[in-house]
């Protein structure tokens, strides 16, 4: 084994612990059956498609890999963060899905799953400021967004299409690849992490690879049922219903 290949086994291993994964979860992450093991011990050499894919998911420069950079990851400048499914109703008007706090956990591994999706409650919100774009509404889990947000109320988010787009220091719901998370963004030009921030200070920035980003979803309003009540807020079935009468609203108004 030459120096470059000895070299990028080591660096290869790094890559792993940097991200505190077992050998079977670097694997699958990486999409490969090889044995990670041999990998690591300079046996295997690193194929053309674990150097793509460490890349892909890890923003890894390959010239770094092989000692040939002093830059370690670099930044997919268009990477693609959009809704991975959308919704139509009976008129192909897209839907406005609703996540709860349960639905949430099952979110990230089912982004892709259009049966899924249909177990979702959805509606079509008949207000101008939510047309020709993507929204989606997402519940609050947790205080780290107190005051602004309690637990249980909901947001609505707009679809940002690639990382490019994402506002600095706004509020934003981010799916990662294992969990969905309401956040300020904190993302530089050029930077291949961003740090999530949370608004209750008892909570400590986040920091994440660009890389681990699924979806971003920048919140542009919230949905609070009762403002003179400490009370959690509304459930999917109130929130339903609030939206119905405001549809009437809405409809009766034009007719009027």
């Amino acid at each position: 084994m030459d120096n470059l290949e000895a070299l990028a086994a080591k660096r290869f291993k790094s890559i792993r612990d940097q991200h505190q994964l077992t050998q079977k979860q670097f694997a699958d992450n990486l999409g490969i059956k090889n044995n990670i093991a041999d990998i690591e011990r300079g046996r295997t050499k690193i194929t053309g498609y674990t150097v793509a894919m460490l890349t892909k998911s890890f923003g890894i420069n390959p010239l770094w890999l092989y000692g040939l950079s002093a830059i370690k990851e670099i930044r997919a400048q268009n990477m693609n963060v959009s809704p991975k499914l959308v919704t139509v109703d009976s008129t192909d008007n897209e839907n406005m899905v609703l996540v709860d706090v349960k639905a949430s956990a099952g979110y990230p591994s089912n982004i892709k799953e259009p049966h899924w999706y249909h177990e979702l409650p959805a509606f079509n919100f008949p207000l101008p400021e939510f047309r020709n774009a993507s929204f989606r509404g997402f519940q609050i889990q947790g205080d780290s967004m107190f005051p602004t947000f309690k637990p249980k109320e909901w947001v609505i988010g707009k679809a940002i299409d690639t990382i490019n787009d994402v506002s600095n220091n706004r509020i934003h719901v981010i799916v990662l690849k294992d969990s969905v998370l309401i956040k300020k963004v904190s993302l530089e030009k050029q930077a291949t992490k961003a740090q999530l921030i949370s608004l209750n200070t008892l909570y400590p920035p986040i920091e994440i690879n660009i890389n681990e980003i699924q979806e971003i979803w920048e919140v542009t309003s919230k949905l609070s049922f009762d403002i003179n009540s400490t009370e959690e807020s509304a459930s999917i079935h109130d929130l339903q219903l609030a939206i119905q009468r405001l549809g009437n609203e809405v409809s009766a108004l034009k007719n009027g």
